[in-house]
């Protein structure tokens, strides 16, 4: 699986986003028709995380690549089991109510919220949409600059602080070696590393990720606080720690580092602290492009397009 938010993965959350902001969602949209909607998303997905934490990484990142399950980089995201479940529980109790596109908002949410991150209202209404395509997902390369997200993020109306905001979700990801090793060796035209990584960390990874070792293996984006939500991420890239490029880029570039030294060190709150902006984030990402009213469909089993 690919990390959870970065120049590869954080723009799957974009894969919908080829609209404008999408209207018609609200909070509270299940009261009458399904009022127990979110209590029985929120005790799913507790469930499913009390016997294994590290799904909670997997229903957020879904949540962003919201191309479900057809497209090939989506297939390796663990917690379809729990989108399923709690779709099963939903459908007995108010049938043809609750779309998998809510189901997806509502459990990112609590997934966060149940790792020591905050909580927010999840505006619902979402309708499924008919299409699921490989496609439609914008992928962007993991050595992006941050002045390529920046743009591909202002093209759907998200912004620079938006950026560094939901990639503090890679607080609860993990990575591949295969999508950093790079930086390990032979980064430099000198045979060198990346001299943005700190030394005692680049040990650190050459050790889990050395030179001709198994490139699937999987590494802790946020080093020492793994599975917590928390700022431990940030506190990393200020460091050197930030395991992928894209990652480390942020603290690299003045218009970017800003934010991360916002929701750090001398300038915390400066921008906002990070438990708040993370959900004001999330909530406008979250109704970009998004289907209301008649159009779409609402899916009765959320791995297939009704028929």
């Amino acid at each position: 699986m690919a990390p959870l938010i970065s120049a590869i993965s954080l723009l799957l959350l974009l894969a919908a986003a080829s609209g404008a902001m999408g209207q018609g969602t609200s909070v509270g949209f299940y009261s009458t028709t399904c009022p127990r909607a979110e209590a029985i998303v929120r005790s799913t997905v507790r469930s499913h995380l009390a016997a294994d934490r590290t799904l909670a990484a997997g229903l957020l990142r879904m949540h962003f690549h919201d191309c479900f399950k057809t497209a090939p980089p989506n297939l390796s995201v663990r917690g379809y089991e729990v989108i399923d479940d709690a779709k099963t529980q939903l459908e007995a109790a108010c049938p043809g109510i609750v779309s998998c596109a809510d189901i997806l908002a509502l459990a990112a949410r609590d997934s966060v919220a149940l790792t020591g991150g905050p909580s927010w209202g999840v505006p619902t209404g979402r309708r499924d949409g008919t299409v699921s395509s490989a496609s439609d997902v914008d992928l962007p390369s993991f050595t992006d600059s941050v002045d390529s997200q920046k743009l591909q993020f202002s093209q759907r109306g998200l912004t620079t602080k938006d950026l560094v905001t939901l990639v503090g979700a890679h607080t609860l990801g993990t990575a591949q070696c295969q999508f950093f090793r790079y930086r390990l060796f032979n980064f430099t035209s000198d045979g060198g590393p990346d001299p943005t990584i700190d030394g005692e960390f680049l040990t650190q990874l050459r050790t889990l990720c050395p030179a001709d070792g198994d490139g699937t293996r999987r590494v802790a984006l946020d080093s020492g606080s793994e599975g917590n939500f928390d700022l431990s991420y940030f506190n990393n890239l200020r460091g050197g720690r930030g395991v992928l490029e894209s990652d480390q880029s942020l603290f690299s570039d003045a218009s970017t580092r800003r934010f991360v030294q916002g929701y750090t060190g001398l300038l915390a709150g400066l921008v906002g602290t990070f438990s708040f902006e993370f959900g004001v984030s999330m909530v406008k990402m979250s109704n970009i492009g998004v289907k209301t009213g008649n159009l779409g469909e609402i899916r009765r089993v959320c791995s297939s397009i009704n028929t």
